[in-house]
Order: structure tokens, then C-alpha cells, then sequence
């Protein structure tokens, strides 16, 4: 089963703060221009995620003109991790991480005071049931997306920047009056058994609004042909 939903569905996500790490830089963050599909696809999940839909964005549009705020921020160099499972089942001691002594400080380059209108669709997937069907989930994103509900805290990047989520009403501002070309942007992260594999695009703002290709034939994955 693979039925797409005919109408975009939209919400609007504005924030303080926003960070959508460009993954070159990988010693300081910095962020795109711009949200990029995955952030908006996890704004989306937080609103309303089920095995039975996947969402593909298809336009983000950006209502503030693009500023940038520069901070320096303590960040711990290694990740907490879970005991092995032999660890666990002979009851060692676990992985022992003392923050105070893995710490170090990091620029950060970020966005200020964000707002955005995200337009997607989702495909019906092969998990959906007997009983699941499209207008029942687009009755559930709208409603939820009115009533403020989530699964978890919809954020702008990090965790920490939290985003407001909102229904885009009739007096929503228009796009910015700004074009340029956004480089080779991040789409996705194509999982794999053996390995996952991050999937590009050559992104490009028109007139305040970023087109997102579909992913068939448009996309460049790394270390592969377009």
C-alpha cells in the first residue's frame, strides 16, 4: 500500500533559536541558511507519528529573513553509552561518564528568531491496518496540530531550541522576497544494514520558499552518481 495524500498538509514552526548543523563542519555548528527536510520531517513525527504513514516534505517556506546569532556553549567530547550485554548479565559496573572532565567549548552559528510554514504529505505505508486509512490521519494531524498536542517537544535542530507549533491561518505573513542558492543540502540519512548513508540535494531559496525534489532520481547519495 502506497497512497499518497492528495492536499499538503502545513503547519507553522517559529522559534528564538534554530540550528541545522551543516555535517561538514563537524568541530563547531554551524547551521544552513535554512530548515532542512529532516528537521522538518521530525517536527512533523513529533505532531503525529504512526507505522502506518511516512512523511515527505515538499516545500518549506521562510517567514523571517535570515539572521544569524554566534554563542560559545560547554559540550561533552564522548557519548554516554549502554553497558554491553555481557556487562548486563553479569552485573559489571557500566560505562562511567563524568561530564565535568569530558567538557569542552564549542562555537555555535545559528539562526535567530525563526518561523516557518511547512507543507508534506505522507505515504500510506505497508504497515498500515485493515482500519487505518488517509482522511483518519489527516483528521488526527489537523486536531492535534490545533490543540497544541505532541509526542515529544518539536525542536529546530537541537534539542534545546524548542520550536512553537501552530495551524497556519489566514493571516500568516508571506514568504520572504529573497532567492539564493543553498548549496548541497542534507535530505536524509538512508539506513542500511551494513551502513547509513547521507542523501543531498543542491538546494536553492526562491522568493522565500524552498522546493524539496521527491526522492526518486533527483537526489545525490554520498560517494554515488545523481
Amino acid at each position: 500500500m502506497n497512497t499518497v495524500s492528495p492536499k499538503p498538509l502545513r503547519l507553522r514552526a517559529s522559534g528564538p533559536l534554530a540550528c541545522f548543523t551543516r555535517p561538514e563542519l563537524k568541530a563547531e555548528r554551524v547551521s544552513y541558511q535554512v530548515m532542512t527536510p529532516s528537521a522538518a520531517r521530525g517536527i512533523l513525527e513529533a505532531v503525529l507519528w504512526k507505522p502506518a504513514i511516512r512523511w515527505r516534505i515538499e516545500r518549506i517556506k521562510v517567514l523571517k529573513p535570515i539572521r544569524w546569532v554566534a554563542f560559545r556553549r560547554n559540550e561533552v567530547n564522548s557519548r554516554a553509552s549502554p553497558p554491553a550485554a555481557k556487562v548486563i548479565a553479569s552485573g559489571g559496573a557500566p560505562p562511567f561518564l563524568l561530564a565535568d572532565e569530558d567538557r569542552a567549548q564549542r562555537n555555535t552559528v545559528a539562526l535567530a528568531d525563526v518561523d516557518y510554514i511547512i507543507e508534506a504529505r505522507f505515504d500510506m505505508t505497508d504497515r498500515a491496518g485493515p482500519d487505518d486509512n488517509r482522511a483518519k490521519f489527516v483528521e488526527m494531524f489537523r486536531r492535534r496540530v490545533e490543540r497544541g498536542q505532541h509526542y515529544h517537544q518539536p525542536y529546530l535542530g537541537c534539542r534545546e531550541f524548542v520550536a512553537h507549533i501552530e495551524a497556519v491561518n489566514g493571516d500568516a505573513p508571506a514568504p520572504i522576497n529573497e532567492t539564493c542558492d543553498l548549496g548541497m543540502m542534507l535530505y536524509d540519512i538512508a539506513y542500511g544494514q551494513e551502513s547509513n548513508r547521507p542523501i543531498f540535494f543542491a538546494a536553492r531559496l526562491v522568493d522565500g520558499v524552498l522546493e524539496v525534489p521527491a526522492d526518486e532520481g533527483v537526489l545525490r547519495q554520498k560517494g554515488g552518481a545523481p
